[in-house]
């Protein structure tokens, strides 16, 4: 008869522990996961069809806000574009990235002439996007908009 050993009874604890971990890596991601399902289908409204799209583009998109919506020395977050937009001075208007080049977090607030990440602390300034504050070491990146009679689109 065999004695099992301490060091075989290890090494059969950790090569089952393994191959736990690999099958679950192999099968993290795979197509049939819920989340790459494709959305259903939408019906084309008015404001989705191909011929709003088309005017759309021609005219620099849809309008992010209204002049009239960002306060002059501060700005505006919009979460579902990714976009900060500030008014530095008076009619002047810019537009960055909202998402922090520190840790990827969706800016928050622009207060003081800052744009304020909430997760780290990082501020940006409404100017340039350049680092006020770190622990963020690179600037925002600068997104182009244009202004067009007193709406803000990004073009």
């Amino acid at each position: 008869m065999t004695e099992t050993t301490r060091r075989a009874m290890m090494l059969g604890a950790g090569g089952a522990g393994l191959a736990a971990v690999l099958t679950a890596c192999a099968s993290y991601g795979s197509p049939t996961t819920e989340a790459s399902a494709e959305p259903p289908a939408e019906e084309p409204t008015e404001e989705s069809s191909p011929k709003k799209k088309k005017a759309e583009a021609k005219s620099g998109g849809k309008a992010l806000a209204d002049t009239a919506d960002i306060p002059e020395g501060g700005g505006k977050v919009f979460e579902n574009e990714k976009i900060v937009v500030t008014q530095p001075s008076a009619g002047e208007f810019k537009a960055f990235t909202a998402v922090c080049t520190h840790a990827g977090c969706t800016v928050a607030t622009v207060s003081n002439k800052t744009i304020n990440c909430p997760c780290h602390g990082s501020k940006f300034s409404i100017s340039d996007g350049s680092v006020k504050g770190g622990p963020a070491s690179d600037p925002l990146e600068e997104k182009k908009i244009t202004v067009d009679g007193d709406k803000i689109k990004l073009a």
